[in-house]
């Protein structure tokens, strides 16, 4: 066992403790990937069989990349691991026994482009208003509550739901949510909350296959803990008994998806869950240098829930981080651009600008445009995103499940065939009336009286007849001969070699890039032993890719921008963290303590995407909802220790601002690692005080909250709670205010 040589003790230590439960807390650039792939490999040479150990991810890229460093350190015995994401891994063991949930085992997958069309079809259909019902904001209720747990049913009998509903003038919500998952079945069809929810109901309605997984799976893995939502938390804790041989690796100090269902107590509280647990912590980075780790431990240190430890790093000490504050917005962004362009030698690719929220990326790219620089979106448009490729995907889904809607009202009419959308509307009241499907009404349109002329019916039929073609070879055809032949048959690659023009161009030869896509995965199959691999298991596998599985593809040198979220997980030699101010970072939104906490957990990961400098900037007014407002620093800068940034500048002698003036109300004392110098009140003399009431002639009458010394902006600043407009931070000697 050679590879055990390569790692560190606490590494070693936690790749070798292979019986009960076990919590590995893993800093940042600790070498968790290496850790878990290790331990992996280790279970296998201690002669466990693979299709023994199921390792959960949160992205197929990182179960893929795995599966490749595991075949390297023992050999083709990796092949039969089952690996992947929970979804992935779900959608596996949920065909062989769907008829047992009330579904075909060749169920459609949803992606989120079908799922906001269904609900945007429902809200329609109910006459909501769409400027409300918009499809992001409901599903995004529907999704928070099935990660929670939380049916149909219990929706509509929970007040607190029913009421924050209210608020939003959703009022229908619970109705809506109750539609979605009767249509979802009808469509034969789920989403991907339905894939982990409808997992745990399969072992809840069958001793027989809880006991089989149970027995099959003796050592459940976990990555990314901390990410895990209350469904998947119960998911795992059931597939691991009764042996409870469960390894999980995360860092609680980046968890950053409460908003997609995240619960950071699942990993704080994973030993009362299993009192037994051995604890495991990877406190040594190697990814970034000795200012970087320490500053963001300084950062962290702050936080009141978390698991203790002291990440370090052996690297060189390398360069003081830079605080640096701008007049505006465009200047911060000039700042960056001009700062990347003297540093280009490095290489584009080299550099990552992170920003709050994705609005902020307009004025970077367009002084990153001024000088001529490179630049990619992380999590822009991906290949399986497009039109046709969509379309493409559209026909393989509909001939395999012929109760899928969704994919049959995207390709009906492409390529033409003269069924318009009044038709298609017919067809569709037509078929909720007589709860069929709307292929069905289409096949037979006479049974269920369809009103439409003989012509439309002739039209309708031919194409149920082409679909129905298609079923009948699905089961008879791989993958790709299967799909090369849809795509023939159908008339599609047809349709788009006429289209001459350079877009249709490009649309051609991205179909054809999905056939290449499809033949690699055919011969992926067949090397890992499979001999025959349905279009089914390729429309699975791209319905359940995430944004890390299909983003930094492009080799081309680009300086890469993205928000923090979407950051996570990767490093870059120099990383520009901008718009550090309050009410964007922390979001305006963040109130509850939690809320701070887990925002300066994304600054903590915003940092330590560093690997040898780190470059933080803030405007001191930025252009929002189209007017300029003045912004204060953000109370994290002060959460940073001092001695980590630049010396030369202002900020390294006193501290940024009070942040005791600024903490939200019953948000908790920190509990810091250790000793924090804290910060004074910067009051200052001046003819206003607390409690003064005053007229400024923009936004009327107010009353004083505070008057503080700026001493990065060396600009002193008024706080001041409007009675029309909210509270408002200005420049004291621009204010112009008059005493009421």
């Amino acid at each position: 066992m050679e590879f055990l040589d390569q790692l560190n003790t606490s590494q070693r230590e936690a790749v070798t403790y292979t019986e009960g439960a076990s919590l590995i807390v893993a800093g940042a650039g600790s070498g968790k990937t290496r850790v878990l792939t290790y331990r992996i490999a280790y279970l296998l040479q201690q002669g466990v069989p693979a299709g023994r150990i199921m390792a959960l991810t949160f992205t197929n890229k990182a179960a893929r990349e795995m599966k490749e460093r595991i075949q390297k350190l023992v050999g083709e015995d990796a092949r039969y691991l089952c690996m992947g994401t929970f979804h992935s891994v779900c959608t596996r063991l949920i065909r062989p026994y769907a008829d047992l949930l009330g579904f075909t085992r060749d169920f459609s997958i949803y992606d989120t482009t079908d799922m906001k069309s269904l609900i945007k079809s429902i809200c329609k259909e109910r006459g909501l208003d769409e400027k409300i019902y918009k499809p992001a904001a409901v599903l995004s209720r529907i999704s928070n509550a099935k990660n929670c747990g939380i049916s149909p049913q219990q929706y509509g009998a929970n007040s607190q739901l029913l009421r924050e509903d209210r608020e939003m003038r959703m009022y229908e919500l619970a109705t809506v949510y109750a539609l979605y998952q009767a249509r979802l079945h009808a469509a034969n069809a789920m989403d991907f909350d339905d894939l982990l929810i409808n997992m745990l109901r399969l072992m809840d309605i069958s001793d027989e296959v809880r006991d089989k997984y149970q027995q099959q799976f003796q050592y459940i893995l976990v990555d990314e803990y901390q990410d895990t939502n209350f469904i998947q938390f119960q998911l795992v804790k059931k597939l691991a008994e009764p042996q409870n041989n469960i390894c999980v690796v995360g860092d609680d100090a980046q968890s950053i998806y409460s908003f997609r269902g995240a619960d950071i107590r699942n990993i704080l509280n994973f030993r009362q869950v299993y009192p037994q647990a051995r604890l495991f912590k990877l406190e040594r980075n190697y990814r970034s240098t000795q200012n970087i780790v320490n500053a963001a431990n300084s950062l962290i240190h702050k936080n009141y829930h978390q698991i203790e430890k002291t990440v370090y790093s052996e690297k060189e000490e390398g360069q003081p981080l830079s605080l640096q504050p701008y007049m505006d917005d465009r200047t911060e962004a000039l700042g960056v651009a001009t700062r990347i362009q003297r540093m280009r030698h490095k290489g584009f690719n080299a550099f990552a600008v992170l920003y709050r929220t994705n609005a902020q990326s307009r004025v970077i790219e367009g002084e990153l445009r001024k000088l001529n620089i490179p630049y990619r979106i992380y999590g822009g448009t991906s290949f399986y995103q497009r039109k046709e490729i969509k379309d493409a995907l559209g026909y393989f889904r509909l001939a395999v499940n012929g109760r899928d809607n969704e994919a049959l009202l995207r390709i009906v009419g492409f390529p033409g065939r003269g069924i318009g959308d009044t038709t298609m509307k017919k067809v569709a009241m037509n078929a909720i009336e007589h709860h069929r499907a709307y292929l069905e009404v289409m096949r037979s349109p006479d049974e269920t009286a369809l009103d439409i002329s003989a012509g439309a019916k002739k039209k309708m039929r031919a194409f149920a007849d082409l679909i129905d073609s298609f079923h009948d070879q699905s089961e008879e055809m791989d993958a790709f001969r299967f799909a090369e032949m849809v795509l023939r048959t159908s008339g599609v690659m047809t349709a788009l070699a006429t289209d001459l023009t350079q877009e249709g161009i490009d649309r051609a030869q991205n179909v054809q890039e999905l056939l290449n896509a499809i033949h690699e995965f055919v011969a992926q199959r067949q090397n890992e032993g499979i001999d025959y691999t349905p279009i089914t298991d390729f429309l699975s596998e791209v319905s359940l890719l995430t944004d890390q599985d299909e983003n930094l593809t492009d080799t081309t040198e680009r300086v890469t921008l993205m928000t923090v979220h979407a950051a996570k997980g990767l490093e870059f030699p120099v990383v520009f963290i901008v718009g550090m101010e309050e009410n964007l970072f922390p979001s305006q939104f963040a109130v509850k303590p939690q809320e701070i906490e887990e925002e300066r957990r994304l600054l903590y990961v915003a940092i330590t995407r560093a690997m040898e400098q780190c470059y933080i900037s803030f405007a001191r007014q930025r252009f929002r909802n189209g007017s300029f407002s003045f912004a204060s620093p953000s109370r994290f800068l002060n959460d940073i220790d001092r001695q980590y940034f630049d010396k030369g500048q202002k900020t390294a002698a006193t501290p940024l601002l009070d942040r005791s003036a600024i903490r939200p109300q019953n948000e908790p004392a920190v509990r810091p690692a250790t000793p924090v110098r804290p910060s004074s009140t910067h009051s200052i003399e001046s003819e206003w005080k607390e409690g003064d009431r005053v007229i400024h002639r923009v936004f009327g009458e107010g009353t004083v909250n505070r008057v503080y010394r700026d001493e990065v902006t060396e600009n002193d600043k008024i706080e001041i709670q409007f009675d029309t407009q909210g509270v408002k931070t200005l420049l004291l000697t621009h204010a112009k205010l008059e005493r009421k």
